[in-house]
């Protein structure tokens, strides 16, 4: 099956494709949050183009395990998907995805400002990996 991942952010939303068999994950794209409606209206025009048979989202916590703030937000963001989609969704734990994004865009010679433009599709990416690892019976449902 293939999956869309999903790095939330407030001001952008990276987004990674697996292959069509689930086992490889790839950056896509970052969509920025300008506005409500614009953001969605190509959100849904890329689950149109991509067609995954589900949806993987990064629930962020703190290192510690606890909730940050941006949980809620992306809890909230979750209803919002449900809302406009009938595809599965998954959460999975996504404490510094961003943080290894950025170290291996760094190690691969990238530029700040470069790093800046790709990080969050890359952090996706990172997150579907991570999720594509898990054996069915751990992934968990949002």
């Amino acid at each position: 099956m293939k999956y869309l991942a999903i790095d939330y952010g407030l001001k952008r939303v990276g987004i990674a494709v697996s292959d069509m068999d689930g086992h490889f994950a790839f950056p896509r794209c970052t969509l920025k949050r300008e506005t409500k409606a614009a953001f969605w209206e190509e959100f849904l025009a890329l689950l149109e183009k991509e067609q995954p048979g589900a949806i993987v989202l990064g629930l962020p916590f703190h290192v510690d395990g606890t909730e940050c703030t941006t949980t809620r937000q992306v809890r909230n963001f979750c209803e919002s998907l449900k809302r406009r989609t009938d595809l599965p969704i998954y959460w999975i734990n996504e404490a510094l995805s961003s943080n290894d994004a950025e170290q291996r865009l760094y190690e691969q010679g990238l530029g700040f400002a470069k790093v800046k433009e790709i990080v969050d599709q890359h952090a996706a990416a990172v997150i579907l990996e991570s999720f594509l690892e898990l054996p069915d019976h751990k992934r968990e449902r949002a």
